[in-house]
């Protein structure tokens, strides 16, 4: 697979720290060593000019990151089926199923989404994701199922990036979690960075707390909110509806299993025997709304609850009768 470039613009808002620490926070999917490699490589630059590994941040500083990736194209479009939900010429919406990888990364270099969006739409989606993410404005994790948008054009892109920021690009999302919720609804408002050990999972920042002090030191620390509502009660688990108001990695996982009530088959974040045998999260992305970038007409779509989660929904409804 050939390489190409990906060019990341950050502005500095913390003073004091390693580039290579910060860099490894505000650059998504890069670790710190792959962070240290670039900065020794020249391939970050502060006023056109190569920064060193142990440079200090400063507030206001402009750092442009320069990251080798494989080159998605045209040429790597593979003929996975979609199950489209809503399109025309400025977007499309499908529905992920589960086990279906958003798009290219380590482990997975093709059979994602985006190569068979790439089948699906030819050269028609936005260029603002660079190769490795043509058209993708947000994703959801290779073990959830639901809605996800794509944009065929810059200009519709730009405008459902802008909503996704002010928040009024909503999304809702059912799960079955572990246990019984005490309350019908509750607003779990917690701020979320990576794990100060394991760096493939998220964490919640408590303060006082080894997490707490991680967070402090090194920047990762981001405001998340999760609304949830439950829908059903069952013996050992609960049937919930949960909303977003911000999209941080894994947040409902990371939510819930913080206040106690992990998801069922989420195996990352939670405990507990699988006896449903199933694999991954039950999370499902079924509700999607957002302003049509070109008619300015208001989009509410929705997507059935894949079979997996319905027929764990069958089993615990018959065991309550």
């Amino acid at each position: 697979m050939n390489t190409a470039l990906k060019t990341t613009i950050i502005t500095c808002n913390s003073d004091g720290y390693r580039l290579d620490v910060y860099l490894a926070e505000h650059v998504e999917g890069l670790t710190r060593s792959a962070a240290g490699k670039l900065l020794k490589g020249g391939q970050v630059l502060l006023g056109g000019l190569p920064v060193r590994k142990n440079h200090k941040t400063s507030c206001g500083e402009v750092y442009t990151v320069t990251q080798n990736e494989p080159d998605v194209s045209v040429q790597v479009a593979q003929n996975i089926g979609l199950d489209v939900i809503f399109e025309d010429n400025d977007i499309i919406v499908v529905n992920k199923p589960r086990g279906l990888v958003v798009h290219p990364a380590p482990g997975h270099p093709d059979g994602t989404l985006v190569n068979a969006l790439l089948y699906h739409c030819g050269d028609s989606l936005s260029g603002i994701g660079g190769v490795i993410r043509p058209g993708i404005v947000h994703r959801i994790d290779k073990d959830t199922s639901g809605l996800i948008i794509a944009a065929k054009n810059d200009k519709a892109h730009l405008s459902l990036a802008a909503q996704l920021a002010a928040r009024t690009l909503t999304r809702q999302y059912e799960t079955i979690v572990n246990g019984c919720l005490k309350n019908d609804s509750e607003t779990i408002d917690a701020p979320i960075g990576r794990h100060p050990t394991d760096r493939k999972k998220q964490t919640v920042y408590c303060p006082g707390t080894a997490s707490g002090r991680h967070f402090s030191g090194s920047l990762t620390a981001r405001s998340a909110v999760t609304h949830y509502e439950v829908l059903a009660r069952y013996k050992g688990y609960t049937h919930v509806r949960c909303s977003l108001e911000t999209g941080r990695t894994h947040q409902i996982r990371v939510h819930m299993a913080h206040i106690g009530h992990s998801i069922l088959g989420d195996f990352v974040y939670g405990r507990g025997k699988n006896e449903f045998d199933i694999s991954g999260q039950c999370l499902h992305a079924g509700h999607l709304c957002f302003i049509h970038p070109a008619s300015g007409e208001t989009i509410t779509l929705f997507a059935r609850l894949p079979g997996y989660f319905s027929d764990v929904l069958d089993i615990l409804e018959k065991r309550s009768i």
